[in-house]
């Protein structure tokens, strides 16, 4: 096991590389630079907002042909265009900048933001309690209530409890989680009804007074109705996951077997089908951990004016703020990537018979 752990490290390595390299690619050709916003607002135009009009003619990313000009910098010195080409970087080639960002990357630099006054590490740390809280909060209950729910809709699988569950699920799947969040607010935040909840921000302005157990309450006072959404949104797939899992293992010899040797219900369906049921729930937990903890909960930031990850990654592309795209892009794959690892190692925990390295020779 541990030269298979060994392995799937070092298979990172030439992963996250590989990553990097497709995207740095990518967002080479990509209009609408840094430079060329810059150069936009000393023209006088806001390149966010009207991307690649104007004097900047197709996006202004690329160097004219003709002259060695940014389009729609023609009016300015070209000395200025020069200074704000090495302020970002833009006076190497396009490889070289790739082996410094990869170089720079090796012990964890990633650089100062573009367009925030900070480090990119200092953005990161500055957001991540937002998405931790979201991604944490939502995976945890969404699992508590996945999957026991669907242990008991396999249980009394065609019963009346296993039709109306499954009319639930298939109503709450069918509303995006976006707009039940619209929904909670209009009903619970001071929308249109009730004002029990706060509609932004993760704590109150008052936190730093609050007792410990007063924090405690305020924090998950501001997530309630966030992370509802969130669960609600995701959870029925998961659900009927696990149903059918188990209802594809209770019906195979073995379970036949079990009951016939005269084993209760409860240790046919937890000692033995519950072990290999669960494999595939765990196969899915990676993805669905890093869906919600990075990407999942954009607009639910929007919605409830929390500014985590999501939020700031989406707004770095939209402002080529590279080294804030490319940092969160190295740190999230990496995440992913360790936690892919921790979802095979745990296979081995709920089934011991499973022996991944042995399967690699």
């Amino acid at each position: 096991m541990l030269a298979y752990i060994f392995r799937r490290l070092l298979l990172i390595v030439p992963t996250l590389f590989g990553i990097l390299l497709i995207n740095f690619i990518i967002i080479q050709a990509a209009p609408g630079g840094p430079v060329e916003q810059m150069i936009a607002k000393l023209e006088g135009f806001d390149a966010a907002a009207g991307g690649a009009t104007g004097r900047i003619a197709g996006g202004g990313a690329e160097v004219a042909a003709a002259g060695n000009a940014y389009r729609g910098a023609q009016g300015l010195d070209p000395e200025l265009v020069k200074e704000i080409e090495r302020m970002y970087g833009f006076d190497k080639p396009a490889s070289e900048r790739f082996w410094i960002m990869i170089k720079n990357y090796l012990h964890f630099d990633f650089g100062q933001s573009f367009f925030r006054d900070a480090t990119v590490t200092e953005l990161i740390i500055e957001k991540m309690p937002v998405s931790i809280s979201l991604g944490l909060w939502s995976t945890l209950i969404m699992y508590l209530v996945s999957i026991p729910l669907g242990i008991a809709k396999a249980m009394r699988h065609g019963s009346t409890f296993d039709v109306w569950t499954s009319t639930a699920i298939i109503v709450g799947y069918a509303i995006p989680a976006f707009l039940f969040a619209i929904l909670l607010i209009v009903l619970f935040a001071g929308g249109s009804y009730f004002d029990w909840f706060p509609l932004r921000g993760l704590t109150s302005n008052n936190f730093d007074e609050l007792s410990l157990w007063g924090k405690i309450a305020d924090y998950f006072w501001h997530l309630a109705l966030p992370v509802t959404a969130l669960v609600i949104g995701n959870f029925a797939t998961l659900t009927l996951l696990t149903k059918n899992s188990f209802l594809d293992e209770i019906g195979k010899q073995y379970v036949v077997t079990a009951r016939a040797k005269g084993l209760s219900e409860n240790r046919v369906l937890y000692g033995h089908v519950f072990r290999n049921a669960m494999l595939i729930i765990i196969a899915g937990f990676p993805s669905a951990f890093i869906g919600l903890f990075f990407t999942g909960s954009l607009l639910i930031e929007v919605i409830f004016s929390l500014d985590g990850l999501g939020l700031m990654s989406f707004e770095s592309a939209i402002n080529r703020d590279y080294p804030v795209v490319f940092g969160t892009l190295f740190i999230f794959t990496l995440l992913g990537l360790i936690v892919k690892l921790i979802g095979d190692l745990t296979y081995t925990l709920v089934d011991p018979r499973i022996d991944f390295e042995s399967r690699e020779g």
